[in-house]
């Protein structure tokens, strides 16, 4: 992406920020006595909608990192989906009967992860395991 594009993005993202913290203000202290240390400590409470916009701020290096380096994907979303079927399976079952069962489970579903993002057919896949001919996955070199 060019850097005058990169630009654009990033004063519309200025925009969109202060637009947002203008519908969604920090709590601020009033001058109060409760300013002089009677009865407050700590931080004050933020709504979730001042906290996001605080930490897109503080962040956005992180936020942009896709757009200004290569081989960085837009979201996180294949470490996620990879994880989501066993968080799936500990809240319906509360957890694995033995601990043979949760490593056969992780290893089918590594297994079949791999081969989705190897573009496999996974019936497939899955059929030449229990013919005792299993379909390898493409390592790189």
């Amino acid at each position: 992406m060019t850097e005058q594009r990169q630009a654009w993005f990033e004063v519309q993202w200025s925009r969109l920020l202060e637009r947002g913290e203008e519908y969604n203000p920090l709590n601020q202290r009033t001058g109060t006595s409760q300013d002089a240390g009677l009865g407050t400590r700590g931080r004050l409470k933020q709504s979730k909608a001042a906290n996001l916009l605080k930490r897109l701020r503080d962040h956005r290096q992180d936020v942009w990192r896709f757009m200004r380096e290569d081989g960085v994907p837009f979201t996180n979303n294949l470490a996620e989906q990879a994880l989501r079927m066993a968080k799936v399976k500990q809240k319906i079952s509360g957890c694995f009967r033995t601990t043979h069962g949760a490593d056969t489970f992780f290893t089918i579903r590594s297994y079949l992860a791999t081969m989705h993002k190897q573009k496999a057919n996974l019936f497939a896949c899955l059929v030449s395991v229990f013919n005792r001919q299993t379909i390898q996955p493409c390592f790189a070199a």
